[in-house]
């Protein structure tokens, strides 16, 4: 039972919320939320998963208790959510860019805004879902900063207290900021890609490590919830088809 590379995305998603203990996920967008709710199933049963609304729900989507505007601050104001967001563009130190593309007087592109990116930055973990590894999204230096990256933090001080970037999934692999001036590093690798494609989509230089794991392969028992219980209609392959590049 072969896993396809968007399950090797789900499950990437999903062990950003290893050892999470009881906190809120809030995933953003397919891939994210599969990861989560596929790690509520398995290895991380406390986790809280909410309906963006006032409700907090189980895996399946039902009801399990009531999450209010104002407790759902407090969660995010005192570091107990874990965000994972996309981003239109992104920085060696984890600076995320959603609002515009070129000057902001004069952008060439408008996209969402900064939303809530800098306060979520700041306030909680932070993890990212790219799509589509490319040299437009990992820049050399975004263009607006959004969601605040290492370096910005570190200026902060106890401002960024709960500031803190946990791992950037893409199509083409695991990235992290375990290094010591927090740049980005290679994490792991899909299946099928190697760290010179890795290397030739990125905008800047990566860390790499002399050798680079394997994202981690899906049990049987993750495909069997992936593909019969959280996504039996296959949403997942459309969201990252199978060997298409750009």
């Amino acid at each position: 039972m072969r896993a396809t590379r968007a399950e090797y995305c789900v499950i990437a998603c999903a062990e950003a919320w290893r050892g999470a203990g009881e906190i809120l996920a809030s995933p953003m967008g397919l891939i994210p939320s599969l990861g989560a709710r596929l790690a509520r199933l398995t290895f991380a049963p406390d986790l809280l998963l909410t309906d963006g609304e006032a409700l907090l729900v189980r895996p399946d989507g039902r009801p399990e208790g009531r999450l209010t505007f104002r407790e759902h601050l407090t969660l995010v104001a005192g570091g107990r959510r874990h965000v994972m967001m996309g981003a239109s563009q992104i920085d060696r130190y984890g600076n995320q860019n959603i609002s515009c593309v070129g000057d902001w007087a004069r952008p060439r592109r408008q996209l969402l805004g900064v939303r809530g990116a800098s306060l979520n930055t700041l306030n909680n973990q932070t993890s990212y879902w790219i799509p589509r590894h490319s040299r437009r999204v990992f820049v050399e230096r975004v263009d607006m900063v959004c969601g605040v990256g290492y370096d910005r933090a570190a200026a902060l001080g106890r401002t960024a207290r709960f500031h803190r970037l946990g791992r950037v999934v893409s199509d083409l692999g695991v990235l992290d900021f375990a290094t010591p001036d927090h740049s980005m590093r290679l994490a792991s690798l899909h299946p099928g890609v190697g760290v010179a494609e890795v290397r030739e989509a990125t905008g800047f230089g990566l860390v790499v490590p002399d050798e680079v794991p394997d994202t981690r392969e899906p049990e049987p028992g993750e495909l069997r919830l992936i593909r019969e219980v959280l996504d039996p209609d296959g949403d997942r392959e459309r969201a990252v088809p199978e060997g298409v590049r750009d």
